[in-house]
């Protein structure tokens, strides 16, 4: 037990990471080419050709999908993938000892960004566990007493699939609708809380339209009604400012890769005090304080931290540099092209997630006309579907304009060009595809289309 203290001591007092400090990337610097060439004396003719293959990939404008990797946040990791390979939960060696070290050292990072206490942060396979440990868990533990939850019509799939899935348990779950600017009516949210409400769940940041609901005005109502709130930050942690106390948040998911950290890793934060029941949705080992067991992977809790670390002490500056990016891609599509909506609310929002409607043009058209610049029409998890976004449709978008929408991710790496040759791209395929519709031309001829009867044969 001595022993162990003695190395605790050590180890909390050195760097997580050998070596000297990495320095910060240069600004705007990105690497397009991934080399992907078999580690041979001889280059093949084939290695030469996907060398050359690799360099030409489209810009990354889908930040709101993933980011990518944080060179500071590699330079973290790299020794917990090579050198410091214990089992964090091996109490009897060193290399076990040193890997709890890093764990806690990289829960301490991802409270201190949310203003948490690091007993409070466990940690998960990302957002999508968060939010099902969350919603069920809380549900579940208290059903006894309470069999109502709470959650809007915007949520992120995963929240409103765990609903559905206690709703099939008879548990009630209410849906609220958004206003047309995207954000909640605080009065219907009061209205809707019930005797038995344990929970009420409102994403921070929407990912498809940037909206920011007022989660310190739902903060205090929950609180004030002695319900459970939980948010779904995924999209916002390390991008705006949050702070669970002052904003009554009982629960917190957090996503490692949409703050340029590693895939396959995030985090929940569980408030102590007033103590928040969850009822664990897997067995095992009793890990993470018995409410997520299995082995925490050290190399990725380590790039969370660190990517957490990063985000604080970058905020201010990527949000002003990203506003300008934002303000910047708005205005020249506008100016340029007639007939074109902004979802969402304008001012409560987040300016790295623009999503636009081009009316007249087919939005998977637009998308593939805009092949050099990787782009989506929505969530990721949805793609798939070729249905309008149901985010757009609860904003009460109508089925054309929502079949016309492209969503602009702007983050930390993006650089004024690629905006500059997004919008150029975008302006002349959007031109393009409008003097190919017969739509576009009736409307250019003073045709009302909402005035038309179509038939079909």
């Amino acid at each position: 037990m001595l022993l162990r203290t003695a190395w605790r001591r050590v180890a909390t007092a050195a760097p997580a990471a050998p070596g000297p400090r990495a320095k910060p990337p240069i600004r705007g610097l990105r690497l397009r080419g991934i080399d992907l060439t078999p580690q041979s004396a001889v280059a093949s003719d084939a290695a030469i050709a996907l060398e050359a293959e690799s360099v030409l990939r489209p810009l990354y404008m889908d930040v709101q999908a993933t980011t990518p990797l944080d060179p500071r946040v590699l330079d973290a990791m790299l020794p917990y993938l090579v050198n410091y390979y214990g089992n964090p939960h091996s109490r009897t060696h060193a290399y076990g000892w040193e890997s709890e070290a890093a764990m806690e050292c990289a829960r301490q990072q991802v409270a201190s960004l949310i203003g948490a206490d690091p007993r409070e942060i466990i940690f998960t396979s990302g957002a999508t566990e968060s939010n099902n440990i969350a919603i069920k868990g809380v549900a579940r533990f208290y059903r006894s007493r309470k069999k109502h939850l709470i959650t809007t019509q915007t949520e992120h799939k995963c929240v409103l699939d765990s609903c559905r899935s206690l709703e099939a348990e008879g548990f009630k779950v209410t849906y609220l609708p958004v206003k047309k600017s995207g954000i909640i009516d605080l009065k219907e949210l009061e209205a809707a809380i019930q005797p038995d409400t344990s929970l009420v769940s409102v994403m921070t940041v929407n990912n498809e339209i940037g909206v920011k609901q007022p989660i310190k005005e739902i903060g205090q109502i929950c609180s004030s009604r002695k319900v459970y709130f939980h948010t779904d930050a995924a999209q916002a942690v390390g991008k705006i400012p949050l702070d669970v106390n002052d904003m009554k948040i009982d629960l917190m998911s957090i996503s490692g890769h949409k703050i340029y950290g590693p895939k396959g890793v995030g985090a929940i934060y569980i408030r102590r005090r007033p103590r928040v029941r969850v009822e664990a949705l897997q067995s095992g080992g009793g890990q993470e304080r018995g409410m997520r067991s299995g082995t925490v992977p050290t190399p990725l809790v380590v790039g969370l931290g660190a990517a957490c670390e990063v985000a604080q002490q970058e905020m201010e500056y990527d949000h002003k540099r990203i506003s300008k990016l934002a303000e910047r891609l708005i205005r020249k599509i506008m100016k340029s092209l007639p007939d074109v909506v902004m979802n969402g609310d304008p001012e409560h929002h987040y300016p790295g997630c623009i999503n636009l409607s081009f009316a007249y043009v087919e939005g998977e058209s637009l998308l593939m006309a805009l092949k050099d610049v990787a782009l989506s029409s929505g969530s990721a998890c949805t793609s798939a579907s070729l249905e309008p976004s149901y985010v757009l449709r609860a904003i009460g978008t109508d089925e054309d304009l929502a079949h016309s929408s492209i969503r602009f991710g702007i983050g930390r790496f993006t650089t004024e060009e690629e905006v500059d040759y997004t919008v150029e791209k975008c302006i002349h395929h959007v031109k393009r595809l409008r003097e190919m519709s017969p739509l576009w031309e009736m409307v250019q001829d003073g045709i009302d289309l909402k005035s038309i009867k179509w038939t079909q044969h």
